[in-house]
């Protein structure tokens, strides 16, 4: 099972987790998986390598955390990222409740 939380200050996104596996398939054919890990491993790219932030990132197995200042969560482009991150992981998930949920905390 796969948990992906995002968290929220004062209504902007100010990062997300991803936590575990899927488990739909085999590992390197859980496309469910694949497809959870690229849109994160996106989300890291576009914040530090396209738009220069300094992001807190911690990767590992199976892990992926990413979170901004508050500033730098209120910026016009972080918030586009995390919505469409957001967005895109919501319909990846979407009829799949058995192997990935999707929540929001309020920090």
């Amino acid at each position: 099972m796969t948990k992906i939380t995002f968290y929220k200050k004062e209504n902007i996104f100010t990062g997300f987790e991803v936590e575990g596996h899927t488990g739909k398939d085999d590992y390197g054919k859980d496309l469910l998986c694949c497809q959870i890990s690229t849109v994160a491993q996106l989300a890291v790219v576009a914040v530090q390598e396209v738009a220069k932030k300094n992001a807190f990132v911690e990767i590992a197995d199976g892990y992926l955390k990413i979170s901004l200042s508050q500033r730098d969560a209120e910026d016009n482009s972080m918030k586009f990222i995390f919505d469409t991150c957001y967005k895109s992981f919501k319909s990846i998930i979407q009829d799949e409740e058995k192997f990935a949920k999707l929540e929001v905390k309020n920090v």
